[in-house]
């Protein structure tokens, strides 16, 4: 596993903050039972970093928590057996130095990590592996537009943090 993270701020969020993306990164990845070692990139940045790129891919022009963009199309969240069928091999998937399978990038603004942690009363922490445990899902194919996938997403966000022992 590769987790790239790039910090493009001066905002300290605490110290390890590192170390929570990676534990929540491979978390997720056994919770999807991932068959492949996997890549990820992470940016830590800042709200108008954010904005500016909430406005130019989603036409929002308004600073967001998180980010994701997923390398991999889904028939379904999580399913990877496209990958091992023959017809549906893209060897794009994989980075060709390593073979890693390239789920994706992730930005997450340090500014809302502090601001949220405050407004819920809970740790930087734990705000921390919560985007990050969200934004991989996302990378995964999983959404919360229906009530149903949100549903879904919200469990396995649960269960991924309560694992980890990362609790409110």
């Amino acid at each position: 596993m590769t987790v790239q993270i790039e910090c493009e701020t001066d905002i300290r969020l605490f110290d390890g903050f590192e170390k929570v993306i990676r534990r929540v990164v491979r978390a997720v990845l056994d919770e999807e039972e991932c068959p492949y070692e996997a890549q990820v990139n992470v940016v830590i940045t800042d709200n108008e970093a954010i904005r500016e790129v909430n406005r130019e891919y989603r036409q929002i022009d308004a600073a967001t928590d998180v980010l994701s963009f997923p390398m991999l199309e889904y028939d379904a969240p999580g399913d990877l057996d496209w990958l091992t069928e023959e017809e549906d091999y893209n060897p794009d998937c994989f980075d060709p130095d390593t073979g890693e399978l390239l789920l994706g990038d992730i930005m997450i603004s340090a500014e809302k990590v502090i601001s949220q942690a405050e407004e819920y009363g809970h740790s930087r922490e734990r705000e921390l592996a919560f985007l990050t445990a969200h934004s991989m899902l996302h990378l995964f194919g999983y959404d919360h537009m229906e009530e149903e996938e949100r549903a879904v997403m919200e469990e396995k966000q649960r269960e991924i943090l309560n694992g980890l022992g990362i609790t409110r």
